[in-house]
């Protein structure tokens, strides 16, 4: 697997997990699982499929 592949895949994975948490945690009232935590998680995983994105349209010119 490339690393362009590999960044896009773990980005989008950490994104779909902080939109869930986003979306279906927001009643659960424990301390680290809080509505903050989902919008954090998709900004982290915006940040590596952005990347893999980039590698892989540099990689393809």
């Amino acid at each position: 697997m490339s690393r362009a592949r590999r960044n896009l895949l773990e980005g989008i994975v950490t994104f779909t997990a902080g939109l869930g948490l986003w979306l279906f945690a927001g009643d659960v009232e424990v301390p680290l699982v809080t509505l903050t935590t989902g919008v954090v998680m998709m900004c982290v995983g915006g940040a590596p499929a952005a990347a893999g994105l980039w590698q892989a349209a540099r990689r393809g010119t």
